[in-house]
């Protein structure tokens, strides 16, 4: 037999049992005519109510088939058909309220489960569905009031008395709320779930006796459960009883003396009495015992984290716990991690970087990791390893743009030109961010303007500042560039003078403006920018020196350019000229 014919026959016989159960409940509903009747008037009554409730039944078996089918909207109308008919029967309101709960539709499921639980007040499902509907709606008044009505009629249910004490709860009536948990437990003794509850209770209404008392009566009932002892001293502590505190937490570490927990707690009571080195002692303890999960210790790292930010003195705290971390996790690339962010975020970028290595090591589908290592090798100048490492992070990712961006830039450092062409062409189809995207172009610009490919570079240039048209740094590059090659000075003078108002102050900028400026024989105003660069920071750049002698020369001042001629010599990064320049005491270009 197929499925469906399988599917046919078991939905068939299921509406076949519900005609059944609900054939009395429709002639219930029937109208009822006088004694006083013909026998004529009878029958024709009894043919109408017939007609009827067999309109009756197929407009709300259909329905129920549809429902069940997942034909809500359907069914929706087929049972508000059979409601029209029958407007007392409790399970079509029922059945319509069930459609409107799948739904979410929160007033209409209300609406027909309250008549459903009304018209039919022995059925269990009907109030059940009608407390939901209630807890939904937050009517809290009403769903207490139910709850007292159905354990009258299930005094057994011990569910219904949890419920209730959530809907006062819910109420906010809170004594309401004890009275219920302290009958729970009359009726089925001590136990941790209702106890807990009731300290709750007690903390919200700060009578921390009888929380105290209730703690007491839960080791009294398991004398050998160490969380107890544990609830108990914090309770004696948020009551500001500190030795009493103490004393149930010797308890517990008698009972228990490999909780680690316990030392959390303790730490918690040295800290409160101003004895931090006694406080960091436990915390040391804890750390060690491998019974303490490793998400519990990041958690306490990760607020020194944000306390050593303003508190520079725990930062060796932080640090030992780290160490304790990963040698109690040698296999956890989460501890590794987090020593990592400590050192990184201490300058330690060689520490930090082996801490990240072993990380990867033990979990190598953390991109965030793998990011933070590239960056670290970025600023360590560490181009070999950001080569080698960002190849590995782009067959691990071959979606994520940055190693491709940070390959290039380790290819550009390390002179292969092509090959950062090539990555970087490749990586920027992955660049979904504007500012990244520009930083791809202006790399590219970079190795092709190396590689002598002008166009291209001009052209990536170019595309890096339609996307970012304040970056200085190609604006600085892209218009050194032009001067260099004596070509398109006027967009070179722009962009240069662009970058200065942006980063003033900066010697490079003022060099390439005032480099401009000389490539377009304005020797006086070149000066004067040559003179800003050295003033701040150029006096050792070899480069900048050399730009002003050729100045000075172009001002008839050769015997102060030939001293700057060897004073650039002198500090390195000057043309292949400078020999040549020094020695006839010329310039040459």
């Amino acid at each position: 037999m197929k499925k469906a014919a399988i599917f046919s026959s078991i939905l068939s016989r299921c509406l076949q049992v519900l005609l059944l159960a609900f054939f009395l409940s429709f002639s219930a509903c029937a109208p009822k005519k006088g004694l006083t009747n013909t026998a004529a008037d009878t029958t024709a009554t009894s043919k109408s109510a017939q007609f009827e409730k067999l309109n009756f039944e197929k407009a709300y078996f259909d329905g129920i088939k549809e429902k069940i089918l997942g034909n809500y909207e359907r069914a929706e109308v087929l049972l508000l058909q059979a409601m029209h008919i029958a407007p007392t029967s409790a399970a079509t309101m029922y059945e319509l309220a069930m459609i409107y709960t799948y739904q979410n539709r929160k007033n209409q499921a209300l609406l027909y489960s309250k008549k459903a639980a009304i018209l039919d007040e022995k059925n269990i499902w009907y109030q059940l569905l009608y407390a939901q509907n209630l807890k939904e709606n937050k009517k809290n008044t009403e769903l207490i009031t139910l709850y007292q009505k159905l354990i009258r009629n299930y005094p057994n249910r011990t569910d219904f008395y949890f419920e209730l004490a959530n809907a006062n709860l819910y109420a906010n009536k809170l004594n309401d709320a004890l009275k219920v948990y302290n009958n729970i437990e009359d009726r089925n003794g001590v136990s941790e779930e209702v106890s807990m509850q009731k300290i709750k209770i007690y903390k919200a209404l700060k009578n921390y006796d009888e929380a105290v008392d209730e703690a007491r009566k839960l080791i009294k009932s398991s004398p050998q459960e160490p969380k107890y002892y544990g609830i108990l001293g914090e309770l004696y502590q948020e009551k500001g009883q500190d030795e009493k505190a103490f004393d149930a937490y010797t308890e517990l570490l008698k009972i228990d003396p490999k909780n680690a927990f316990v030392h959390l707690s303790l730490a918690d009571y040295y800290r409160n009495k101003k004895q931090d080195k006694k406080a960091f002692e436990e915390i040391k303890i804890a750390f060690k015992n491998n019974e303490l999960d490793i998400d519990t210790k990041i958690k306490i790292l990760l607020s020194y984290y944000s306390i050593t930010e303003t508190y520079v003195d725990l930062r060796t705290e932080a640090d030992t716990l780290c160490k304790i971390l990963v040698e109690t996790h040698p296999d956890e690339a989460k501890a590794f991690a987090m020593y990592g962010d400590f050192l990184y975020r201490d300058k330690k970028l060689e520490e930090a970087r082996i801490q990240y290595r072993k990380s990867i090591a033990l979990d190598n589908e953390k991109f965030a990791l793998w990011n933070q290592l590239l960056i670290i090798n970025s600023e360590l100048n560490d181009f070999s390893s950001l080569e080698k490492e960002s190849n590995q992070a782009i067959e691990l990712f071959p979606n994520q743009a940055l190693p491709y961006f940070f390959n290039g830039i380790a290819n550009i450092q390390l002179k292969k030109y092509l090959p950062a062409v090539k990555i970087l062409d490749e990586g920027r189809n992955f660049a979904f961010d504007k500012l990244l995207l520009a930083q791809f172009y202006a790399s590219i610009g970079d190795a092709q303007n190396q590689l002598v490919n002008y166009p291209a570079s001009d052209s990536a240039y170019t595309k890096s500042l339609e996307l970012d048209p304040n970056n200085v740094y190609v604006l600085n590059n892209f218009a050194y560039y032009l001067s260099l090659r004596n070509t398109n000075l006027k967009s070179a003078e722009t962009m240069s003078k662009k970058s200065n108002a942006l980063d003033p102050n900066n010697s490079s900028y003022q060099d390439t403006y005032g480099w401009i400026l000389y490539q377009m024989k304005k020797y006086d105003d070149a000066k004067v920018w040559i003179e800003k660069a050295i003033d701040n920071g150029g006096k050792n750049n070899g480069t900048l020196l050399e730009h002003y002698a050729d100045i000075l020369f172009q001002l008839g001042d050769k015997e102060k350019a030939l001293q700057y001629w060897m004073d650039a010599k002198k500090a390195g990064g000057t043309s292949d000229l400078i020999d040549k320049k020094i020695v006839d005491k010329k310039l040459y270009e």
